[in-house]
């Protein structure tokens, strides 16, 4: 997993809990980084997990909500480091049917490397969006976050609904996206 994800969970737990505390529970964790984190580094997403359960541990929060909101930090990110994809771009549903031929498509190039999840999307005759994750890594919290604030971003009122699913011993889940009535 790229190091800018390690790098922003560092910086979004130093936001709530302080570097310090940040501090103490990185060093309290026997991680095989050691816990230093570069951008461009590779790491394995088990050092993720270990870190998140760490933080919901001390922050007595659940890991679910954690990711989502990490996900939503990640979001937020994105708009800022890459406008570029969201050019042309006029509502939530146009920027999630990017995802996976627009956006991995460009970060592949710059990351060959990289291991990406999948993203398939489907308009429903109920005007609603299907969104279908699927991937090795047990993220369907942060993607639900990325996707709420996706939705903010835009600033429409949706409902979204997760749909947990097994597909080929991979963590996979639809998200049913509906403007709110």
């Amino acid at each position: 997993m790229k190091g800018v994800v390690f790098v922003e969970l560092l910086s979004m737990a130093e936001s709530v809990a302080g570097e310090d505390a940040v501090d103490d529970i990185i060093d309290s964790l026997d991680l095989e980084s050691g816990g230093a984190y570069t951008s461009v580094g590779i790491y394995p997403c088990s050092e993720l997990m270990t870190i998140v359960q760490a933080f919901s541990d001390a922050l007595d929060a659940p890991v679910s909500d954690l990711q989502r909101q990490f996900g939503s930090w990640m979001f937020r990110k994105f708009v800022d480091g890459y406008p570029a994809f969201f050019v042309g771009k006029t509502d939530a549903f146009m920027m999630l049917e990017s995802i996976e031929n627009e956006v991995h498509v460009e970060v592949r190039k710059l990351y060959p490397e990289v291991e990406l999840p999948s993203f398939d999307t489907r308009r429903e005759d109920d005007g609603s969006l299907v969104m279908s994750y699927r991937s090795e890594r047990p993220l369907v919290d942060f993607c639900h976050g990325m996707i709420l604030a996706c939705v903010e971003h835009f600033e429409t009122e949706m409902t979204i609904e997760t749909i947990p699913k097994t597909v080929d011993g991979m963590f996979a889940a639809d998200f049913q996206i509906s403007h709110a009535a």
